[in-house]
């Protein structure tokens, strides 16, 4: 289900919690719908359970996901990616992990803008504006 990339410069926690939301975002993950419990996916991530409690931790200072005592851990069907909130510190976030990616990987922010210039222009504008 989720995917990580042990050599990426974002730490493995903040990778666990944007495929978490991505999974969400795209209805790969539906409200209602349970998660493995940390042990479980630290096993199948091959990771710390201290890394994914740290990303469920997030996830659910988010809203996304929520914990029931003895029951598990499953997605919320309210929370930002539902409500259709537009907080820009989270695209603030987006950008700036991609800016730190792009440096680690040796480009520049100009090369990352050229890049993202290119890509929205790629995207038909009804996915272009979000739904929004």
């Amino acid at each position: 289900m989720l995917k990580i990339d042990p050599d990426s410069a974002m730490p493995i926690y903040a990778q666990i919690v944007e495929e978490v939301q991505r999974a969400v975002a795209t209805g790969y993950l539906r409200p209602g719908d349970q998660l493995p419990t940390v042990r479980q996916l630290a096993v199948d991530l091959k990771v710390n359970p201290n890394t994914v409690a740290r990303a469920y931790m997030e996830l659910e200072r988010a809203g996304v996901i929520a914990t029931r005592r003895g029951r598990g851990t499953f997605v919320v069907d309210s929370g930002p990616l539902w409500e259709g909130k537009r907080d820009l510190s989270l695209l603030a976030d987006v950008a700036r992990r991609a800016l730190l990616e792009a440096y680690a990987l040796g480009f520049s922010a100009r090369e990352l803008i050229d890049v993202l210039e290119a890509q929205m222009a790629a995207v038909p504008e009804s996915e272009d504006s979000g739904g929004r």
